[in-house]
Order: C-alpha cells, then structure tokens, then sequence
C-alpha cells in the first residue's frame, strides 16, 4: 500500500510540474528581404527546381553525374556522419526510458565470537536481483535534449546535400572545361595545318619573286608558335581530367565528352524570390537546423538549475539457502522517489548556460552570413551569365569579321605589293586568339550559369 501511494504521489507531482515545465520551441525564419538579390527582376519560378537530369542534358556528363553521386568519397564520409547523428538522436529517446539492471551473487562470509553473538559463524547469502532508475522528465530537459539531436540530423542531412550540390556543380564545370578544351586542341589542329600550307604558299612564291626571303621565315615562325601552343593545352587536358577521376573515384578511367556545338543551356534563366533559398539552399537549412539545435542546448542548460525527479527500485530474492532462493520468503522490493535540487555547484550551470547561450548567438549570426552570401552568390552569378552572353555574342561577329580579314590579307599579299606577310601574320593571329577566346567565352558561360543553378540550390532534389 505504501509504494502504491508513492508511485501515485511521484506521478501526479511529475505531471503537474511537467506541465509547468513545457520549453518554447524553435520558430523557422519565415521572411526574407527581397532586396537580397539586390536589382535582379523577381520572378517565383526558379532554375532551382529543375532536376540536374533535365538541366545538363548532355548524356556524358550524366553518366559522369552519377558516377560521382555513387562513388565520391566525400559523399560518402558524409553518410557515416549521417549514421553518427542518427545513433545519437536513437540515444536521446532513450533516455526517457528508465535503466534496468539484473544481477546474481553470492556471498559467503565467517563472522567472529563477538559478531555471531552464539549464531551462525558461517554464512553464505544467495542474490537474485533487479534494480531501476528512471528521472522523471519534470522540466522538458530530456524533450529538449532530444530535439536538439534532431536537429542536428537535419543539419547533417543538409549538410550532405550541401556537399552533393557542390560535387555536382564541380563535376559539370570541370566536365565543360575539357569540351572548351578539346574545341581549341581542334582549332590549333587546324591552325597548324594551315599553317603549314601558308608555309608551302610562302616558299613557291618566293620562287616566283613575289615574297621576299623574310616572308617564308615569318611563315615558319607563325606554324611552330601554334604548335607550341598545343602542349598546354594538352596538359590542362590531362589535369582536369585527372581531378575529375578523383571525384567520381575512378583513377585512369576514360573521360567521355560530347560535341562542343551540341551543348544547350537551359532556358528561361529564373532565379525565384529570396525567401526561396530557405526552401532550396541545403548550407542555408543547415546553418538553420544549427541554430535550432543550439536552441534547444540553451533550454537544456537552463533546466540544469531545476530539482531532478528521480524513481528508484530494486526487487529480488536473497535467502541463505540456494534451495530456497525463489522461496517467498525470501522475495524483497523497494521504491523510492527523489527530488535533488543544485545548490552550490562550483558555478558548473551558471558557465554552462552562458556557454550556450554565446553559442546559440554565434549560430544565429552564422545563419544570418550564409543568408547574405548565398544572396550575393545568386546575384553575382546572375550578371556573369548576362555579361558573359552578351560578350559572346559580340566574340562571334569578331571571329566572323577576323575570318574574312585573313582571306582578304592573303589575297592581296599576292595582287598587291603594298601588302607584305606581316598584314598576314597579324590577321592570322588575330583571328586565332579571337577563336581561342571565343571557347573561353562559352565556358564562362557554362561557369555562369552553374554557379546560378548551385547558388539557388539546384541539385539538391
């Protein structure tokens, strides 16, 4: 009857202080300033929300997309910190459940003259028994404590996503850097060749006393520059294709690309509002999810400095007979109930509130920077793509007007004395770093533009 009333009493007085002790809980940023993007048209749909299987539509670069989502290493370290954060949110429930012990012993002792008082001299004690404890969740500290593992599994899995939408923004930049590369190995190819015939060109007509000697030399000259041209670009080559292998975790694998001419952008380019990249920037919900684990850790902190609700109880068999060890006479059991309430603690709650409380802070102004800089991200990428669309556009009419300059150079070199090799020498390498900078041009673009899709979160989904 008197543990009866004690479980009663326990149990009412934890559920009346319980009630007291609900925490308030974490309210997620809602709003956003539309002027993150400073001067960029707002439009609600956004380039974040296509799949990166329909935004790079190349099939080499998909095939190298999931090579990489399934053997990166990096992804896959992330996934073992996911494991981490999921054992340690299993932990925290369980710390609502109370801890049971079971035991078995023996004991066998002789007891002097003084001591047995004329009994037993010899005794030998048989134990069986089990024990539990169990802390009362009175002011919301375990609830709390709980839902900050959560969020902390959150924040790790944003943060894995985070890392997903990098590994797939850094495989299409390499990827495009070696489609840009590979189209000017061609051009220099050709170049060489046409060169070489300029130098045929040169020597017949110097036989002719058309050219001078000088002419067939700068000739020569002009053929060996674009051939030594041709080892650099083959080297960058060679070492993007090697850190491409690093990332999809393929070392001397086969780098397969498509045509240069076949690569499309996706259009329209939208960027969405603000507020959206609380949605679609996994950095930006983990630096959230942060900060409302840390939340949490304050609320924890703070419980620290109110009583603990503690049950205990133990019940077993203990008897000095082993025949008669599950006897019920000898049976015993025990319940006790506890409040203990922090008195004097070497300033140990006091520092620990403060600490989180800093803590807390530090993670709100950490949020609030990668708030601002993905919003300085999506902005910048933004103008590098207008910039550099309007520059190529102006590159293509350069090359086609420097083309048309090179044949009208070698035609008057042979009608008209007034023109010498050098008119051709200029022109021709003109119109070859215009081409060559043409590519660069069109990977600034492609840069651009994957910078947009990742600063906005495209990848994620």
């Amino acid at each position: 009857m008197k543990i009866h009333t004690i479980v009663v009493l326990t149990l009412f007085l934890s559920g009346v202080l319980t009630s007291c002790g609900t925490s308030r809980a974490y309210e997620p940023v809602k709003v956003v300033p539309n002027a993150l993007y400073r001067d960029i048209p707002l439009d609600s749909a956004s380039i974040a929300q296509i799949t990166w299987q329909d935004f790079f539509s190349d099939v080499h670069l998909q095939e190298l997309l999931e090579l990489g989502l399934a053997r990166n290493l990096d992804l896959k370290i992330g996934l073992e910190r996911m494991h981490s954060a999921s054992a340690l949110l299993k932990q925290t429930k369980a710390k609502f459940l109370p801890s049971v012990a079971v035991g078995a012993g023996m004991k066998q002792s002789r007891m002097s003259e003084n001591q047995s008082f004329g009994q037993m001299k010899n005794a030998t004690t048989y134990d069986l028994f089990a024990t539990m404890s169990w802390e009362v969740d009175v002011w919301g500290k375990l609830a709390s404590s709980k839902r900050a593992a959560f969020y902390k599994l959150l924040q790790t899995n944003e943060t894995q996503q985070a890392v997903k939408t990098q590994l797939i923004a850094q495989i299409a930049d390499y990827y495009y850097q070696l489609v840009a590369l590979d189209r000017q190995q061609v051009i220099l190819e050709q170049t060489i060749e046409n060169r070489a015939e300029d130098v045929k060109t040169m020597q017949r007509l110097k036989e002719s006393s058309v050219v001078t000697g000088a002419a067939v030399v700068q000739s020569e000259a002009n053929y060996y520059a674009a051939q030594a041209d041709l080892p650099n670009v083959k080297r960058q080559i060679r070492t993007i294709e090697h850190a491409l292998q690093v990332l999809i975790d393929s070392s001397g694998a086969v780098i397969p690309r498509g045509n240069f001419d076949n690569q499309r952008i996706v259009q329209p380019i939208t960027v969405g509002l603000p507020v959206q990249l609380l949605a679609n920037r996994p950095d930006v919900k983990a630096a959230e999810m942060e900060v409302a684990s840390y939340f949490e850790e304050v609320h924890v902190a703070r419980r620290a400095f109110y009583p603990a609700l503690t049950l205990t109880g133990g019940t077993g068999y203990s008897t000095y007979e082993f025949k008669q060890w599950f006897s019920t006479t000898g049976f015993f059991a025990n319940i006790a109930g506890g409040l203990v309430q922090p008195l004097f603690n070497k300033r140990l709650n006091k520092t620990r509130l403060e600490i989180a409380k800093a803590n807390y802070q530090e993670k709100v102004y950490h949020f609030e920077k990668a708030l601002l800089v993905a919003g300085q991200e999506v902005s910048d990428a933004l103008y590098s793509y207008q910039t550099a669309n309007e520059q190529e556009e102006k590159r293509a009419l350069q090359v086609e007007k420097l083309h048309l300059a090179v044949d009208y150079t070698k035609k008057l070199l042979l009608y008209h004395s007034s023109t010498n090799y050098t008119d051709v020498l200029t022109s021709e390498q003109a119109y070859l770093n215009a081409q060559i900078q043409q590519t660069k041009d069109w990977l600034l673009k492609w840069q651009s533009t994957i910078k947009l899709y990742r600063a906005l979160g495209g990848g994620a989904k």
